[in-house]
C-alpha cells in the first residue's frame, strides 16, 4: 500500500518547538495545497474519496485521529496522535478520516491544487477502477 508513517525531526528548546517540511527532505512533493481540518465530532467521518493524481501528507498538529487507508484490496489503520509524526498518502488510496479527538487540528499538505475531477467519491467506482 502505498503510504509511509514516519517522524519528522523537531528543532527547539525551552522557548519552544518547530517543524518544518521541505521538498524530498521529510516532503516528497512540491506542496502546491495546505489545509486543515478542525471543530470535527468523534463520531464524523471525513474525506471517504479517492484523488487520481494527489499525494498527501497528514499531521495531527493537535489532538488526535485515526485515517483508515484501503488499496481496494487491503485496509490498514493509521492513528496520529501527536505533531511530530507525519502520514504520507499517495495517489489513489482510499482515505477516511475518523474518531478524532476534542480540539483536534489536521494539517494536510497537498501535491496539487485542488481540482474536483480528480475525487472519485463513490467507493463502488473507486474499487472498479483499482482492480
Amino acid at each position: 500500500m502505498n503510504y509511509k508513517v514516519f517522524e519528522t525531526t523537531m528543532y527547539g528548546d525551552e522557548n519552544g518547538r518547530l517543524i518544518s517540511f521541505e521538498k524530498d527532505v521529510n516532503c516528497p512533493f512540491d506542496v502546491k495545497r495546505t489545509f486543515y481540518i478542525f471543530d470535527t465530532k468523534n463520531d464524523i467521518v471525513r474525506g471517504a474519496h479517492a484523488n487520481k493524481n494527489s499525494e498527501f501528507l497528514l499531521i495531527a498538529i493537535n489532538g488526535s485521529c485515526k485515517i483508515k487507508l484501503d488499496d481496494g484490496k487491503k485496509q490498514e489503520i493509521v492513528e496520529l496522535t501527536n505533531p511530530y509524526t507525519a502520514l504520507y498518502i499517495g495517489k489513489m488510496l482510499w482515505k477516511e478520516m475518523y474518531d478524532f479527538s476534542h480540539n483536534a487540528i489536521l494539517l494536510v499538505l497537498a501535491s496539487t491544487k485542488y481540482d474536483a475531477s480528480e475525487y472519485i467519491r463513490d467507493y463502488d467506482e473507486y474499487l472498479k477502477i483499482v482492480k
